[in-house]
């Protein structure tokens, strides 16, 4: 019994591991799948910023919305945006929480605008400058506005 440990004691082991090929098929395939994916994911950053900005101004308007129900009037464009996170001393009403819990920013992080009167007869305008923060651009530089 001795001799059969012994055996296999010195018996060559088989390596484990994996071949040349198979390693290069395997980063073939991955540089494949990379080439297919990546030129469709370059790019959609600033399309879902722009998407998510849009949402926001959306329930902005809707927020000033309600501060016209409570104060039958919207903020002035002295108070801001900021009337819908603190009380100002003109309002009537507002709520305990206020209308938001903070001072609206878009999606590159900056302050929202908001103008009252608003341009051609509107009640407010509500906008983002885009990525560049700046008046007018184009592309994902130019001004989102709430329609």
């Amino acid at each position: 019994m001795r001799s059969v440990i012994r055996q296999r004691a010195q018996a060559p082991r088989a390596q484990a591991g994996f071949t040349l090929i198979e390693v290069m098929v395997v980063v073939a395939i991955i540089g494949i799948l990379a080439l297919i994916i990546v030129p469709n994911v370059v790019g959609k950053d600033d399309q879902a910023r722009v998407t998510s900005t849009k949402a926001s101004l959306s329930s902005v308007a809707n927020a000033l919305e309600l501060y016209k129900l409570d104060n039958y009037r919207y903020p002035s464009t002295e108070e801001g945006l900021d009337a819908l996170v603190h009380r100002s001393p003109e309002a009537r009403v507002f709520p305990s929480g206020g209308y938001l819990k903070k001072t609206p920013v878009d999606a590159w992080e900056n302050p929202m605008q908001y103008v009252a009167p608003g341009s051609n007869g509107k009640s407010y305008d509500l906008y983002s400058l885009g990525a560049d923060n700046a008046e007018g651009g184009e592309g994902y530089a130019a001004d989102i506005y709430f329609e």
